[in-house]
């Protein structure tokens, strides 16, 4: 398996993510070409992908947003996914330790990211990869409404 950064967005990419956030989020739309361009573009945000190690199609990804606040640099992991029909390969493993190698690479003091309770096989996860539970109140503003 090849974990890889995204920096191109080619009909490949378009296709890969239409597949891959359904299986994320049922009620997110799918992001734009250009929405995808203005991701990969963006010193912020860190696009990596893993391919099948046979097929070669691109089977998950995961956003690592770096920052800069004035303790640090921090780094969250977002929308971490892989096909259902690729679960169970260590692909999300791969994809979060690449993931955690690059923050270190940026300088990121830390790493943090969120998981719902019932992602119970991403929980185990990161807690075997080395993500330990936080005791903090995590508080979201809906600026949709």
């Amino acid at each position: 398996m090849e974990v890889f950064e995204i920096t191109q967005v080619d009909d490949e990419v378009v296709n890969a993510f239409a597949r891959l956030v359904p299986q994320l989020s049922s009620s997110s739309r799918l992001p734009t070409r250009e929405e995808l361009q203005d991701m990969v573009a963006s010193r912020a945000s860190i696009v990596l992908a893993a391919r099948h190690p046979e097929n070669g199609a691109i089977v998950g990804s995961l956003t690592l947003v770096v920052f800069r606040i004035p303790t640090g640099v921090r780094a969250w992991i977002e929308d971490v996914v892989v096909d259902g029909a690729a679960r169970g390969h260590g692909i999300g493993e791969a994809l979060t330790r690449a993931a955690l190698e690059r923050a270190r690479l940026e300088g990121a003091k830390t790493v943090d990211l969120t998981s719902r309770p019932s992602r119970e096989a991403a929980n185990r996860l990161y807690q075997r990869v080395g993500f330990v539970p936080r005791q903090t109140n995590l508080y979201r503003f809906n600026l949709e409404k």
